[in-house]
C-alpha cells in the first residue's frame, strides 16, 4: 500500500529553540493541513469557499440574524471582508439583508430557507471530513487534545498583549 508522506512541519521542524515554539509550529502545521482539506472539499463538492461557509455557520447559530458588526466580530474579520461575502451570498439567495428598523444605517443579515438548507448539507459533509481527518486519534486522544487546547486558550486569554505598552 502506498502511504502518503507525513505532513511537513513549518521550517521542517528544525527551528530549534524552546519547546513552546515547536508546539506552536506543530499546531500551525496541523491547522493548515486540516484547513486545506476542508477548503478543497468545499470547493470541489459545493463550489464554495471556507469564508462563505463560515458566514453561513455563524448565521445558522443565530437564526434571528446578526448585524454586520456582530457578524464580523463573530468571524474575527473586518467589516469590509464580511460585506463582500454577504453581498455574494445574498446574490445567490442564501442570505437576506434588511435595514434595522431602529437604525436605517445598520443592517441585519439572516439565512434564507435556501441558505439554511444549503448550510445543512455542507455542514453534514464538513462533519464527515473532520471525522475522517481525526480518525487516527481515538476518543481518549481527542478528549485529551480538546482539554489541552482549552487550557491553552485560557492561558492565551491571560497572556499580556505583545507589542503594546502592557506587553513584552
Amino acid at each position: 500500500m502506498n502511504h502518503p508522506l507525513p505532513i511537513p512541519e513549518k521550517h521542517d521542524g528544525a527551528l530549534g529553540g524552546p519547546m513552546s515554539v515547536s508546539v506552536w509550529l506543530r499546531l500551525l502545521s496541523c491547522t493548515m493541513a486540516i484547513e486545506k482539506q476542508v477548503q478543497r472539499g468545499l470547493a470541489g463538492t459545493f463550489g464554495t469557499t471556507l469564508p462563505r461557509f463560515d458566514v453561513l455557520a455563524a448565521l445558522e447559530r443565530r437564526r434571528d440574524g446578526m448585524t454586520m458588526g456582530e457578524l464580523s466580530r463573530a468571524l474575527l474579520v473586518s467589516n469590509g471582508n464580511v460585506t463582500g461575502l454577504v453581498r455574494g451570498l445574498a446574490a445567490d439567495g442564501l442570505v437576506e439583508v434588511e435595514p434595522l428598523p431602529s437604525d436605517r444605517r445598520a443592517t441585519r443579515v439572516r439565512l434564507t430557507d435556501k441558505g439554511a438548507a444549503a448550510f445543512e448539507t455542507m455542514a453534514t459533509a464538513h462533519h464527515g471530513w473532520i471525522e475522517t481527518l481525526l480518525a487516527g486519534l481515538d476518543a481518549g486522544d481527542r478528549r485529551a487534545l480538546h482539554d489541552s487546547l482549552g487550557r491553552l486558550k485560557l492561558s492565551l486569554s491571560h497572556a499580556p498583549r505583545i507589542g503594546t505598552a502592557d506587553g513584552p
